[in-house]
């Protein structure tokens, strides 16, 4: 067995700790080997989900940062073999040099693609061209049976139960990913400023042809005429005859650097109700009204904290929560809804963001559909924060729509089935290829998509 020791467990949102035997295997070999051993476990990559989907109390949680090796690159196809362990950033500082990058990104790059997958994250270009999930040529997944290469032609049932299962399926090792070609590493962006929340979605909805990728940053807490202000940044990957000077002359470089750390956690959080509204003015005031053609780093444009290592630590000890939602077009007074009724409550919330989502993909458990999606960073402590939330997950979901798992560390669930219809279909396959109910995380307990005790997963039916 792979020696462990008993660690304490949190999301990156630094709240609800557990504790489980913590494994850190080499390969797949031994991740073979462990699961043989466990009663129940879960997979865990760098922490980036939020809540409590990579913690599994009294279980095991295994450790996949080990397997970290880029293993075979197609220059020709941008197909890319890597261990489900690499990190975007690791990743991205072998291709981007070679003329390709990721076709689809978080807002960090410290995510492993097996956590990636896992997630179906999608980004700024989701509006047209889809999550992770449609870019993925196969995967290695290792369940109690052990391990088996599936994809979307080759048992495309459990395919696609793995991205966006929050891995509930198995532990991904291996994953084939086709990369974009890219000519330089820059962005050419567009920023604009909008007055108001209806402004602002009327920008969005404008540039969905026009811009590959599109995002707002939403000031989430004025309130009347100026509610959901907003800054809005479109733009797409530049070309070699967009750049000047040592970037023409060397347009496909990669190394960004954090250049500012969060030592340690405050006694108090630092993201309040006096600091938000100040920040909060200061970023929408320094944004310019319109501004077109600003060449920008990949890392400036796709992962602005991630220039701030450990920001996560600024929430003090309580930590914080991040309220993701989508809601299909035409239902956008659930968006409105959503940031009057977190005001009400005294929820402050740092700048929310707020994109437009395509076509979603076969994945039972995908979080994206066509529509809007909102999120929204809010520290935890205000005991009105709970009900408010409760309150956004009924509009939400009786507006067609359903909350990011990735994201979330508290819903109830009696919502679960409304906002995700096709759970069924995803415990089936689950049952189908772990009938003992290995694999367990806190997030699929709270949410009942797994039994509680051994017992109950030595029973469970599909």
């Amino acid at each position: 067995m792979i020696p462990g020791d008993t660690d304490a467990f949190v999301g990156w949102g630094n709240n609800n700790a557990t504790r489980a035997v913590h494994r850190r295997p080499r390969n797949t070999k031994e991740i073979a080997a462990l699961l043989e051993g466990s009663s129940m476990c879960i997979a865990r990559g760098l922490g980036r989900a939020y809540g409590d989907a990579a913690q599994c109390a009294g279980g095991t949680v295994i450790d996949c940062t080990g397997l970290s090796e880029i293993l075979a690159f197609d220059g020709s196809s941008g197909v890319v073999r890597v261990e489900a362990g690499c990190s975007l950033d690791q990743l991205s500082r072998y291709s981007v040099s070679r003329g390709w990058f990721v076709p689809v990104t978080p807002g960090t790059a410290f995510v492993t693609i097996g956590g990636a997958v896992a997630a179906d994250v999608h980004g700024k270009n989701h509006h047209r061209e889809g999550s992770i999930a449609g870019y993925i040529e196969e995967l290695c997944l290792v369940t109690p049976d052990g391990p088996r290469i599936v994809g979307p032609d080759r048992d495309p049932e459990l395919f696609w139960a793995t991205c966006g299962g929050m891995g509930l399926t198995g532990v991904i090792t291996e994953v084939a990913l086709r990369l974009m070609p890219i000519a330089t590493s820059y962005l050419s962006v567009d920023t604009d400023r909008a007055r108001d929340l209806d402004a602002c979605m009327e920008m969005l909805a404008s540039g969905d042809e026009r811009y590959r990728y599109s995002v707002a940053w939403i000031d989430a807490g004025t309130r009347g005429r100026a509610l959901g202000r907003a800054v809005i940044t479109r733009g797409d990957h530049a070309r070699v005859e967009a750049l000047a000077g040592t970037q023409r002359s060397i347009p496909l470089t990669y190394n960004p650097v954090q250049r500012l750390s969060v030592p340690f956690t405050p006694p108090v959080s630092m993201v309040n109700a006096l600091t938000l509204p100040v920040f909060n003015s200061l970023w929408y005031h320094r944004a310019p009204k319109h501004r077109t053609d600003e060449i920008q780093t990949m890392s400036a444009f796709f992962y602005p904290l991630d220039m701030l290592r450990d920001w996560n630590r600024l929430y003090g000890p309580r930590g914080f929560t991040q309220y993701q939602m989508v809601v299909p077009f035409g239902q956008e007074h659930v968006v409105r809804y959503t940031i009057e009724r977190l005001q009400e409550a005294s929820c402050p919330s740092t700048l929310g963001v707020l994109k437009r989502f395509g076509a979603g993909d076969p994945a039972p458990l995908s979080f994206p559909m066509p529509g809007w999606t909102l999120a929204l960073d809010i520290p935890l402590g205000s005991p009105s924060l709970a009900v408010a939330l409760d309150d956004c997950d009924r509009h939400v979901a009786g507006a067609g729509g359903r909350v990011y798992l990735a994201k979330d560390g508290r819903m109830r669930p009696e919502l679960m089935r409304e906002m995700y219809p096709r759970i069924d279909q995803f415990l089936e396959t689950c049952h189908r290829t772990d009938p003992d109910g290995l694999f367990v995380s806190d997030l699929s307990r709270r949410i009942g998509l797994t039994p509680t005790t051994p017992t109950q997963r030595k029973g469970m039916k599909p």
